[in-house]
């Protein structure tokens, strides 16, 4: 008679079985293509309680049982202020899924609240900072953020259309601030809406937005940049249903060469500057 499963044991395996293809492989992907872990890291796998981080973890968890590459990870929960309701929530699912989590504080929202002057802007920035330092503190060189493959699709488009550029979001960079410190995104290849499936699939009920200042946003009552560019890509997917593979794929085979300008490593570059010299012919 088959041994009954934990309920964190039947979550993993549905990660490796019904999932394998739309969560294990992408990210098992990413994290090869992008070098994202190499061996020695010790990873700070950051939680804020959301889907993503959640699973994020799961996974991390996951290839540290069965890669040869030795490495080794913590998992932080950073509270910025959360309400108690919150926090026992987030508790609740890291006992379930088994995440054995550190858990500090810090003053952030209440940071946030006392300025006029994009308080969004200065909560993700302080946030950062807060993860680097104390990832810093317990010896890790690297954290992990749960970014994924929707994320930067959104992102680029919200960059172009209300920030007047192409930007993309890397799936790794070094840190500025914390010299020696990388952030790294191991969902970069997985879709928000298969981490839905995921979830729905296994009862799980994780935060959606624990942010005192935007908590309508997702009760409907406030409407953001980031959820018209979801509601955009809803509609144009009716038409085109791999236009976000193509957006992706676009970000992978940038053609310098055609555009008018770029910035890199914050200098202003024009295709004017070398224009004579590589004698440009129409194409």
């Amino acid at each position: 008679m088959a041994k009954e499963l934990t309920p964190c044991q039947a979550i993993e395996r549905s990660i490796i079985t019904k999932y394998r293809k739309v969560l294990w492989r992408p990210f098992v992907a990413a994290v090869k293509r992008y070098e994202l872990i190499r061996a020695g890291d010790r990873i700070a796998v950051c939680i804020s309680g959301g889907k993503d981080s959640m699973l994020l973890a799961k996974l991390m968890q996951e290839l540290h049982r069965h890669t040869e590459v030795p490495f080794e990870l913590v998992f932080l929960v950073m509270d910025p202020g959360y309400s108690p309701a919150n926090r026992a929530q987030i508790l609740a699912n890291a006992a379930l899924l088994e995440v054995p989590v550190t858990v500090f504080d810090s003053d952030i929202f209440a940071a946030a609240d006392s300025t006029d002057r994009n308080p969004c802007y200065l909560c993700a920035r302080m946030r950062r900072g807060h993860l680097y330092s104390k990832a810093k503190e317990l010896g890790c060189n690297k954290i992990a953020l749960g970014h994924h493959f929707s994320d930067v699709i959104e992102t680029t488009l919200i960059a172009m259309f209300w920030g007047a550029q192409l930007q993309a979001m890397l799936p790794k960079l070094h840190s500025t601030n914390f010299p020696g410190m990388e952030l790294i995104r191991p969902l970069y290849c997985v879709h928000e809406d298969d981490i839905i499936a995921w979830a729905r699939y296994n009862h799980l009920t994780f935060l959606r937005c624990a942010c005192r200042l935007t908590e309508g946003t997702a009760t409907g009552e406030m409407t953001s940049k980031r959820q018209e560019v979801k509601e955009l890509l809803r509609e144009l997917k009716k038409d085109n249903p791999n236009i976000e593979q193509s957006i992706f794929t676009a970000l992978h085979a940038v053609c310098l060469d055609t555009f008018p300008g770029y910035k890199s490593n914050g200098k202003e570059h024009s295709f004017l500057d070398d224009y004579d010299g590589e004698k440009q012919r129409e194409k």
